[in-house]
């Protein structure tokens, strides 16, 4: 079994709206072609399990993601439990550690790995969140309030299994 494969499918998934989101795709067969040619190995079963899990729907205008609008209707979008599900796979995956400083979370990730986890969390539109940074290894994620942040550290300890530890009091 190949151990990157669970990340690699997070990084295709993330490129897949990128391209989609950046240029018109009228058919899956130059979807394939646009990842073939970004290094992603993909099988076409692959990319339609893809496209249906992330929502991303064929409109008269080509591929769209569940933000894009089409004759003023929003057109069909990932249902809340995958995109739960995806941030919970992409923090289990990546996210080593993470911390708060006021109302900014800081979250940690090996180099290279921190924008699957940063879409990830975008995706899932999380109350309080007003936006994120990602860079190679790090993550900043402003919330409206430190509390909202401190239960968002909270959240992403235990997917990774990490339990707040108690600060020694200051003298």
């Amino acid at each position: 079994m190949n151990i990157h494969a669970h990340g690699d499918g997070l990084r295709r998934r993330d490129e897949i709206l990128r391209i989609v989101g950046e240029q018109s795709v009228q058919s899956q067969d130059e979807l394939l072609a646009l990842l073939k040619k970004r290094g992603f190995k993909v099988t076409q079963p692959t990319l339609s399990r893809d496209l249906r899990e992330l929502g991303v729907a064929k409109s008269p205008n080509g591929y769209v993601t569940r933000d894009a609008f089409a004759g003023g209707a929003v057109v069909a979008f990932a249902p809340r439990d995958v995109v739960e599900t995806r941030l919970e796979q992409a923090v289990a995956e990546y996210v080593t550690g993470a911390d708060t400083a006021g109302n900014l979370v800081v979250i940690r990730t090996p180099a290279a790995s921190a924008q699957p986890v940063a879409s990830a969390i975008d995706a899932a539109s999380i109350d309080g969140v007003l936006g994120t940074i990602g860079g190679d290894d790090t993550i900043f994620v402003a919330f409206r309030t430190p509390n909202a942040a401190s239960a968002f550290v909270d959240r992403v300890r235990r997917t990774i299994g990490i339990r707040r530890t108690a600060r020694p009091n200051a003298r």
